[in-house]
C-alpha cells in the first residue's frame, strides 16, 4: 500500500460522464481542463490513450503543482484503426453503420498524479459487440443525444440497449473512467 497524501483531487476532463462517475462513488473534486495537442498512433491505441491521458495530466499539473489529477483519455479501436469522437452527424452516422453488428475495443488510459509520489496509470479495455442497425435505427439512436462528444458516436449509458447487444468488460471503461480501478486507487490515498 502507498503512503497516503491526500490532496485537492482536479478532474482533467469536461467529460460529464466521467464527472458522474467520480460523483456516485462520493469523492470530492473540481474540473480543470487545458486544451493540449492529442497524440493520435493509428495503429497503436494503447500507446494513444496512455499518452494522451499523461499529456491532460500534466498541462494540469503545471498549473496545480500540489493537486491530485486524474486525466483519462477514450478510444475505439476497431479493424486496426483508433476511433475517436466524430466531428459532424455524418461521420457519426458512419461510425454507427461501420460498428453494426461487429465487435470492437474500448481502451481507456488513465493517468493519476499525486504530490511526491509515483503515479498511478493503467489502460484498461472492454468488447462491445453492436446489434445489427439499420439506417432507421441510427438516425433514431442520434435523435436521442449528441454523439459528437462521445468516442465512437455512442453512449452506453443512453439508451444503449438500442445499440449494444453485448458487453465484455468494465462498463464505465465503456464511459471513460475505469471506477473499478479508480476507486481502489482513491480509496489507498484516503480520498473516499
Amino acid at each position: 500500500m502507498r503512503e497516503v497524501r491526500p490532496s485537492c483531487l482536479i478532474l482533467a476532463s469536461k467529460s460529464e460522464r466521467r464527472q458522474r462517475l467520480l460523483k456516485e462513488i462520493g469523492v470530492d473534486f473540481r474540473v480543470e481542463v487545458t486544451d493540449v495537442d492529442e497524440v493520435c498512433h493509428r495503429r497503436d491505441p494503447h500507446r494513444t490513450v496512455a499518452e494522451n491521458a499523461v499529456l491532460k495530466a500534466r498541462a494540469v499539473m503545471d498549473r496545480n503543482k500540489r493537486a491530485t489529477v486524474l486525466a483519462a483519455d477514450t478510444v475505439l479501436a476497431f479493424e486496426d484503426e483508433c476511433i475517436g469522437k466524430p466531428n459532424s452527424l455524418d461521420e457519426a452516422r458512419e461510425i454507427l453503420f461501420r460498428l453494426s453488428g461487429q465487435t470492437h475495443a474500448v481502451l481507456t488510459g488513465v493517468f493519476l498524479a499525486v504530490p511526491d509520489m509515483p503515479p498511478f496509470r493503467v489502460t484498461e479495455t472492454s468488447r462491445v459487440t453492436f446489434r445489427a442497425l439499420s439506417a432507421s435505427d441510427i438516425e433514431a439512436y442520434i435523435a436521442t443525444f449528441n454523439p459528437l462528444d462521445k468516442a465512437g458516436a455512442y453512449d452506453i449509458g443512453t439508451n444503449g440497449d438500442v445499440v449494444v447487444a453485448s458487453l465484455a468488460g468494465s462498463r464505465s471503461n465503456v464511459m471513460g473512467l475505469p471506477m473499478e480501478r479508480v476507486r481502489v486507487w482513491l480509496h489507498e490515498l484516503g480520498m473516499i
